[in-house]
């Protein structure tokens, strides 16, 4: 890096790389930092496409050579967007050359490949970052600071769950429904977020899946030539032909906390009515917490220490104490709601504020600390397949 500058290249350009450009165009604006993002290069295999993403979200360099942007001399941060099948081969490359990498989540399509970038990470000078972007919603983060607190005192359950219903027998089979791309459907795409943010609030760790389920319900889908969206499915087929979905439409798994407390996860792209239903609830002792990313500027608390006639859920309003509530007072005035893309301008703070020698406001997951999340995606799918326990000490 030079002097006060980052400059970025990103690595794919569909619907990640929209909220990734969105976050580096705009966090300058609104929080002070040690350096400044500069949106140097960007790289895509369609070149006509990627030059329009370019200067509609303003980088100033476009490659179709995924490598140039990785290990160019002026890179300092390489983002990666990709599908999780090449996160490992662009992570690795862009280590070796001394760049920082922000990675999306999951870290990668298998376990082996998520081996391969922690330790390669491990031997390189370069920080690693990935996108568990939900840990910046000031609501998530909040509970975080809560349980550090001990407010909840010992931790009896925690409940994670991620509901969509965009994957329906309507949606084309796009790279997520395709097990060699994507590696996992539900689990990968969704419950891995739920998997984090029980990490991060609580701090504790998954000891042991129990028991798993992984179910493919819809088994074949149209073939596409373009898909119009990463998400929304839209595109022309190119005949009448299916192809096979080789990845779980949705996930139930219940597991064991290294404190002993009990854990139930559930995602799915099949529930009906819910956009992007991201829940949790934790139950402690002491309190209880729970959060709906649907409602995303509330938190719930419930205190059980009060006296019991003042017992009761209390919906905490987390824009409504700027000073107060993590990352809010970057913002707007009080009462003046965030939504979906600023968790990912408040991670690219939190990030150029680590790669400038500053503390960030809450823990930033690197590869080592996503690679637990893909150790628990690998258990799951080992107790599905075998219809048995599986310890994460077996996962190596």
């Amino acid at each position: 890096m030079s002097g006060s500058v980052c400059n970025v290249a990103m690595i794919g350009s569909k619907f990640m790389g929209r909220a990734h450009s969105n976050a580096y165009h705009n966090v300058a604006q609104f929080f002070d930092l040690p350096l400044q993002p500069v949106m140097h290069t960007v790289s895509a295999r369609n070149a006509d496409e990627l030059s329009a993403f370019a200067r509609r979200w303003g980088w100033q360099n476009t490659t179709t050579d995924w490598r140039e942007a990785a290990t160019g001399a002026e890179i300092d941060l390489v983002d990666l967007v990709t599908p999780n099948n090449i996160h490992a081969e662009h992570a690795i490359a862009a280590l070796e050359a001394g760049k920082h990498v922000a990675c999306e989540k999951p870290l990668a399509g298998s376990i082996d490949d998520a081996r391969q970038m922690v330790e390669a990470a491990a031997k390189a000078k370069g920080q690693t970052f990935v996108w568990y972007n939900y840990r910046r919603c000031p609501a998530v983060a909040l509970a975080h600071q809560m349980c550090q607190e001990g407010r909840l005192g010992q931790i009896y359950q925690i409940r994670g769950c991620y509901l969509q219903d965009w994957g329906g027998p309507d949606t084309p089979l796009l790279w997520r429904f395709q097990g060699d791309v994507a590696g996992s459907g539900a689990l990968g795409d969704l419950c891995a977020h739920s998997i984090d943010v029980a990490r991060f609030i609580t701090g504790d760790e998954v000891a042991e899946v129990v028991g798993a389920t992984l179910e493919t319900v819809i088994k074949e889908r149209a073939i596409i030539e373009e898909s119009g969206g990463e998400i929304s499915g839209t595109g022309a087929a190119t005949s009448q032909k299916t192809g096979a979905s080789t990845v779980d439409d949705l996930v139930l798994f219940v597991a064991r906390m290294e404190s002993g407390a009990l854990a139930t996860f559930e995602a799915t792209r099949l529930a009906t009515g819910y956009k992007n239903a991201n829940r949790i609830e934790i139950h402690g002792e002491h309190g209880a917490l729970r959060f709906n990313f649907e409602r995303m500027n509330e938190l719930d608390w419930y205190d059980a220490t009060l006296p019991k006639k003042l017992q009761g859920w209390t919906t905490i309003g987390v824009t409504d104490g700027a000073a107060d509530h993590p990352y809010v007072d970057a913002w707007w005035p009080p009462g003046h709601v965030l939504g979906y893309e600023h968790g990912f301008v408040n991670q690219t703070a939190d990030m150029l504020a680590s790669l400038g020698g500053q503390t960030p406001l809450a823990p930033l997951p690197d590869f080592a600390d996503a690679y637990k999340v893909q150790q628990v995606l690998q258990a799951a799918i080992e107790s599905s397949t075998q219809r048995t326990p599986v310890a994460i000490s077996e996962i190596g």
